[in-house]
């Protein structure tokens, strides 16, 4: 069994202080093969904030994999914005704007979806998706997993505008055999599969809210738990509770013909303190 934990939208800088030694406890207990870290290291990209937030990931067990979100390019500051977006990042956090992490079984590819010109939207970098398919179709692994800061899907009721041609890259990563997406930047939860006109539900996306930032969005601080075995995903949502973070259940998807479909007996899975 692969278990990878998924968390984003850190936000140093505005952190709920009381939480930080918790969620490292919490996802150090996890036992994971990876900690996936979907952007928002940082509120305002400063070099302080970027400190922090590496001082944060090198108290993790398990190796981590991370891409930059949109507050972890400046954007008061027009030259480093427009010039030099990403000089912070890759001096604290990861040079790599192109992660690879391959597991026993599994291989995980991080994609960059930052756009300096439009700060809140994203973009889709399409020589990385080429790379990121070649990957996956030369691949071996069980499982195929993609980072990404922005979703390539979001309920009607979100306000932000999704990514242009963000159902084409899906189109494109289910086509060359993507599983999961992983995803943040929206501070809410959400673990569907994606309604792909062409391919179904081929993609799971775990889209988790905020694990540290005191901006919530009507929800609580979270992280995801994900077990995968097989040809099935049991999704965990462990949420920031009494001092902590415990499990609020879990939800078991089974990858068939016609892509991911919620196990029925997804309900014995039950809630509980402990994974």
């Amino acid at each position: 069994m692969t278990r990878i934990v998924h968390i984003s939208d850190l936000h140093f800088g505005r952190t709920d202080v009381e939480l930080l030694d918790p969620l490292v406890d919490a996802v150090n207990a996890a036992g994971a093969d990876l900690v996936a870290v979907t952007g928002d290291f940082t509120q305002r990209a400063r070099n302080s904030q970027y400190r922090d937030a590496r001082a944060f990931l090198d108290r993790f067990e398990a190796p981590w994999l991370a891409v930059p979100g949109n507050h972890d390019i400046s954007l008061d500051n027009l030259w480093l914005r427009f010039v030099r977006p990403f000089r912070r990042y890759k001096d604290h956090i990861c040079k790599d704007l192109f992660p690879i992490h391959r597991g026993e079984d599994f291989v995980a590819v991080g994609l960059n979806t930052v756009d300096q010109y439009r700060w809140q939207r994203g973009r889709i970098r399409w020589r990385q998706m080429r790379h990121a398919c070649k990957i996956f179709s030369d691949s071996d692994e069980s499982f195929r997993v993609v980072l990404a800061h922005h979703p390539f899907e979001q309920d009607e009721d979100v306000k932000k505008s999704l990514m242009p041609k963000a159902e084409k890259a899906i189109e494109q990563l289910s086509e060359c055999g993507a599983h999961l997406v992983l995803s943040g930047h929206l501070h809410r939860w959400r673990a569907e599969p994606f309604l792909s006109r062409k391919h179904g539900a081929r993609v799971l996306q775990i889209h988790v809210g905020t694990g540290l930032s005191t901006r919530l969005r009507g929800q609580e601080n979270d992280f995801a738990v994900l077990d995968l075995s097989g040809d099935e995903a049991k999704v965990t949502r462990m949420v920031a509770r009494n001092e902590g973070f415990v499990s609020d259940g879990a939800r078991s998807f089974r990858y068939g013909e016609d892509g991911w479909r919620e196990r029925s007996d997804a309900g014995s899975l039950g809630t509980g303190t402990a994974l």
